[in-house]
């Protein structure tokens, strides 16, 4: 295969997991919120969300998607099929890291934003959340790693990301070393590279205390 294909494969992947992590990272904490809601139907929604996401493996809700979603009439591209399945999956896991960051803050805080006259929202907006950032900078990095290698499994469901161009590289042009090479270096960068953007955003938020 050319350099041009891998280059398609290599934004195929960035693109999954620009899009998984976007996804995950808005509904994790919708989910979250919702957990710690003084309404008990979204709170008992919630849970059973996480319960059931965070017990099916990600191979299998892949595949349900790629085979079930067209049974039912709903015919998507399969690159963004991936992307929603992944999305789904890793929300569960983003919204228990959320609900325990939150959890840090300390109740009295809590209290004192509604003796403000503030409101959930606001509470969570203005006191919560901007607390319980720094101690989910390092969890939600561990999830995106965990996601963007992840997206390797997008492979079984036909896109064709890198994990696809490597196993057409090795099946016909016979050079599974050097393929396999080139995606474990790529990706090795990819968990890197977050795990310096990551160290960099703690340090900041530890200054700011």
């Amino acid at each position: 295969m050319t350099s041009g294909q891998l280059g398609s494969a290599l934004l195929q992947t960035l693109g999954l997991i620009v899009l998984t992590y976007a996804g995950a990272l808005m509904l994790g904490v919708l989910l979250a919120i919702c957990r710690i809601a003084p309404v008990p139907p979204l709170r008992a929604a919630a849970t059973a969300y996480v319960t059931v996401f965070r017990n099916v493996p990600l191979l299998v809700l892949l595949v349900l998607f790629t085979f079930g979603l067209p049974t039912v009439g709903l015919l998507v591209p399969l690159f963004y099929n991936a992307a929603l399945a992944m999305a789904l999956y890793w929300a569960a896991f983003i919204c228990e890291v959320v609900r325990s960051g939150m959890r840090t803050v300390p109740r009295g805080q809590v209290e004192a934003a509604r003796a403000l006259g503030l409101t959930f929202g606001q509470s969570l907006r203005d006191v919560v959340l901007p607390q319980a950032l720094r101690s989910m900078v390092q969890p939600l990095t561990n999830i995106f790693i965990g996601s963007a290698l992840g997206t390797a499994l997008a492979a079984a469901a036909g896109v064709p990301e890198l994990t696809f161009w490597y196993q057409q590289q090795a099946s016909q042009a016979g050079q599974p070393l050097t393929s396999f090479a080139v995606v474990t270096v790529i990706y090795v960068a990819i968990a890197l590279t977050a795990g310096l953007a990551a160290g960099r955003v703690e340090r900041k938020v530890a200054i700011s205390r």
